[in-house]
């Protein structure tokens, strides 16, 4: 039985939760939130935060697994939200995410030093070193997810990215990272019995990562439910939309100068916190259309409305909206610094860039624009490709997996 831990439970964490019950591997699913939706204190709650506490919901299936750990986690959202900004900054503030990890991480390692129904215990990238380490006292496997490039990989592409587009270094988080929280992945990665990344580009980043003991496995993410509600594109202007954090690590700067060259041409929405209040500029953000944050399933929404999605990061472990977009019928252009190769036949349901090249960017969406009908038959290739890598077929992968690594 398998011991499963992540502080935040992002969306792939919750069908990794769920495969696990289904295979009937789940002994525990440690985290920090357990929010209940549609309750009166739920009601109550002023809507920016049922807005973030509705993500820490989960399905009923899951529910009798959880065991939550809430009180820093709490604290950082309430810090967030009062805008308290030096309680959460980076790796010194009390009620930063990488204390919540921490924290949450030592409290597992407490329970699995405890407990005799655990074989296994299954953490995630920053937050497992301690849990392993009780683990490997016990002689409990230790599987490790790595949902992100290696660190060094990160770090080799931001300096270079810092190097070329100065102005941009402010968005540029990792590195920042001290040496004392690199060293920590890495001895997460020393004691690992087995790896799982979400893509090729993830597992070819570990290549020369000498900390690496143990096999990598790639599990790709799954996709949502294809979607009929996305329309056609009503005119002539081109429907685009970028997701995720608004820094260079996401090549941003390259997406707005292959904006500026089309400008009269495409309607381009910007959803995503901005990381630095310099960079990208109000002024520049005004003359697109920016949503700060948005609930998942008001993401969707906006997916089923555009035409497009361009994700020109430099590195990305997987890329969760590269399978949402496709999902809703939308054309993605995407770097091979993501999952894009795994998901994406080039030139029939997407297209796939080279990094740091606005040019290619400009030439796709200029392609699309001049033929309408090319559009509409990508649109349609990206649905079918989605139909066929659903989060059920993770789910299956993923437990087939665990279910080798534990017997």
């Amino acid at each position: 039985m398998i011991l499963l831990s992540h502080p935040t439970a992002n969306q792939n964490v919750r069908q990794a939760a769920l495969a696990l019950v289904e295979a009937n591997l789940l002994a525990e699913f440690w985290t920090c939130l357990n929010w209940k939706q549609g309750g009166f204190i739920d009601h109550s709650l002023p809507a920016r935060f049922r807005k973030e506490l509705g993500r820490r919901s989960f399905s009923e299936r899951v529910e009798p697994f959880i065991v939550t750990f809430p009180w820093r986690e709490a604290a950082r959202l309430l810090s967030q939200q009062l805008g308290l900004s030096s309680l959460t900054r980076g790796e010194s503030g009390i009620f930063g995410l990488d204390a919540v990890y921490q924290s949450l991480d030592r409290r597992v390692a407490k329970r699995i030093l405890h407990s005799q129904r655990i074989d296994s215990v299954y953490a995630y990238d920053n937050g497992a070193l301690e849990s392993f380490r009780a683990a490997k006292g016990r002689g409990l496997k230790c599987i490790y997810e790595h949902p992100i490039a290696y660190w060094r990989e990160v770090r080799r592409y931001q300096q270079e990215e810092a190097e070329l587009h100065p102005e941009w270094k402010p968005t540029l988080g990792a590195l920042q990272d001290s040496e004392e929280k690199l060293a920590r992945k890495d001895a997460e990665l020393a004691l690992a019995d087995v790896v799982i990344v979400p893509s090729t580009f993830s597992k070819n980043s570990l290549r020369d990562a000498a900390a690496l003991r143990a096999p990598v496995q790639v599990v790709p993410y799954g996709v949502p439910q294809v979607s009929d509600a996305s329309k056609e594109n009503r005119g002539a202007r081109l429907a685009v939309l970028f997701v995720g954090a608004l820094t260079q690590a996401k090549g941003l700067s390259y997406l707005l100068a292959a904006a500026a060259k089309l400008e009269r041409h495409i309607d381009l929405t910007l959803i995503g916190n901005r990381v630095s209040p310099v960079i990208p500029s109000q002024a520049l953000l005004d003359k697109h259309h920016w949503i700060p944050s948005l609930a998942y399933n008001d993401l969707l929404r906006e997916m089923s409305r555009r035409d497009v999605l361009v994700l020109p990061s430099l590195h990305e472990g997987f890329g969760l909206v590269i399978g949402e977009a496709m999902a809703h019928g939308l054309v993605v252009i995407a770097t091979p610094h993501t999952a894009a190769p795994d998901l994406i036949d080039d030139g029939i349901d997407g297209f796939i860039v080279p990094i740091r090249s606005a040019s290619a960017i400009a030439e796709k969406l200029e392609l699309l624009l001049q033929d309408p009908a090319r559009l509409r038959e990508m649109k349609l290739a990206a649905r079918r490709k989605a139909a066929a890598h659903g989060w059920e077929v993770y789910r299956r992968g993923l437990a087939l997996l665990a279910r080798e690594v534990v017997s």
